[in-house]
């Protein structure tokens, strides 16, 4: 058994590194490479090109699209599905405006990572000061580079909240409490639209769960998976 893990826009594999440790026990890290495509779906195909050939699969934010594409792309393969800090619904044509924007006009300038006050934005209110965090969050943006970032911000995320039953595979679904990125809302209607799904919510945390509270999304995922995929 192996996880693929799945990161979110403008993040890479640090994102996983203080949880790395504890899920490795499941069996190797895979990373899934989200910089080269400009769809959901693309990415997920070239997720799955690179996958070994049953794993766990875990989600963060736009990642999560990115699972359940995958999901629906080679349901035999997926073995267990972790949905962390994510959504159903399409994006709204505003957010697709304000995106595009974004993405147009970055390909003028140098870019330099996510803006502090994005990156500030989606953490607890208690941590919007940590600069240690947000430079760990902005390196991220800066590695992956402007291309990388212009091609995400165009990227369409089409709502599959009427195909969330063909989901078969155990899925847990976990929100953080003071999210103002995805509401608890849109978390409830993944546990509700997708059969058999366990929900937890982590109140103490902002969007950022893997860097935010570690230990307390280990404490959420590892029993779970314990339980439902045993090494």
């Amino acid at each position: 058994m192996s996880l693929l893990l799945v990161p979110g826009y403008m993040l890479d594999e640090t994102l996983w590194d203080d949880v790395a440790g504890r899920l490795d026990k499941f069996g190797p890290l895979v990373h899934a490479d989200l910089r080269h495509d400009a769809t959901i779906e693309a990415m997920a195909s070239r997720a799955l090109a690179n996958a070994p050939c049953n794993f766990i699969l875990v989600g963060f934010s736009m990642g999560g699209y990115v699972a359940r594409e995958i999901v629906r792309m080679a349901p035999g393969r997926v073995q267990a599905l972790v949905l962390i800090a994510t959504s159903t619904r399409p994006d709204s044509p505003a957010l697709r405006q304000s995106r595009g924007t974004v993405g147009k006009a970055a390909a003028s300038v140098s870019f330099s990572g996510l803006s502090r006050t994005a990156i500030a934005t989606a953490l607890h209110p208690q941590e919007r000061g940590n600069e240690v965090l947000i430079e760990r969050v902005r390196a991220m943006g800066v590695r992956l580079g402007g291309e990388v970032f212009r091609r995400q911000s165009a990227l369409e995320r089409a709502g599959d909240r009427g195909r969330l039953h063909e989901i078969r595979c155990p899925t847990l679904v976990i929100a953080a409490g003071q999210d103002r990125l995805r509401s608890r809302e849109e978390s409830e209607e993944l546990h509700a639209g997708i059969p058999g799904a366990e929900y937890v919510v982590i109140e103490e945390s902002g969007h950022m769960l893997p860097l935010e509270a570690p230990e307390a999304l280990l404490a959420a995922v590892l029993p779970w998976l314990e339980r439902v995929a045993p090494v």
